[in-house]
């Protein structure tokens, strides 16, 4: 009697776990996301880079976005977040081209911070997170820019991973921990809950997309704008006292 009600037990818990499964494999699914037999969770659900600038949209001021590595001061009056993959062309021209000319003339100066949130585009451009997100402060931006920098080289790769490997390596990352970094469940996780955050409360479906926040509002734009309509933005939304730059 006791071994039947123990069989019936574990086939009870079984069933549970096997109902658990499906409605996570589900869950995942509808975010874009299929787990491996080993494990292991990727994205297969495609977003889109961004082709030009899109209409722009407000944002409720109490909306909490994620935050992500930083660039620049706490007490920075305009924060610009930036929604991007590093496997998206228009992220690359933003994070090598425009990027340096606001650090030059605002980020420097104290006047405008610079979040950046992970939107990974496909397979390759979420392990390119991953790897991004090994290094902290502003080593994480100077691998980021490596690997804008050689977009072109691991986003047509098959498997990337030898690729990343390598960059790790280059920037003094020991094999082992890039590895674990590559395979960081707990991270990847953090990473698609951003990107459903973009999708599910700011309606970004492409990248770049970026939220210019101040006391005096937030706005949303969607697409690559030039660095001129980003001066524009960010004297829009600087406090009056702040708009003459050191």
């Amino acid at each position: 009697m006791k071994l039947e009600n123990f069989i019936k037990k574990c086939s009870s818990i079984a069933a549970g776990l096997v109902v658990f499964l499906l409605a996570f494999g589900m869950y995942m699914s509808l975010k874009g996301y299929v787990m491996n037999p080993d494990g292991s969770i990727v994205l297969v659900q495609n977003a889109k880079a961004a082709e030009k600038v899109g209409e722009n949209g407000e944002i409720a001021p109490n909306l909490l976005i994620p935050w992500g590595p930083q660039l620049g001061s706490n007490k920075a009056k305009v924060t610009i977040y930036e929604f991007s993959s590093f496997g998206c062309y228009h992220c690359a021209r933003f994070q090598l081209e425009i990027l340096p000319k606001l650090q030059e003339n605002y980020i420097n100066k104290g006047l405008v911070r610079l979040i950046f949130d992970d939107f990974p585009l496909d397979k390759n451009s979420m392990q390119a997170s991953l790897l991004a997100h090994c290094f902290s402060g502003n080593k994480f931006f100077r691998v980021a820019d490596m690997l804008f920098a050689k977009q072109h080289e691991w986003g047509r790769a098959g498997d990337a991973k030898a690729l990343f490997l390598k960059y790790a390596y280059q920037n003094g990352l020991r094999q082992e921990d890039a590895e674990k970094c590559l395979a960081d469940k707990e991270k990847a996780e953090e990473i698609m809950q951003v990107r459903q955050f973009g999708i599910a409360n700011l309606g970004i479906s492409g990248t770049p997309s970026f939220v210019i926040s101040s006391v005096k509002g937030r706005e949303i734009i969607y697409g690559a704008p030039d660095y001129a309509t980003f001066e524009k933005l960010i004297e829009k939304y600087m406090p009056e006292d702040k708009l003459q730059k050191n």
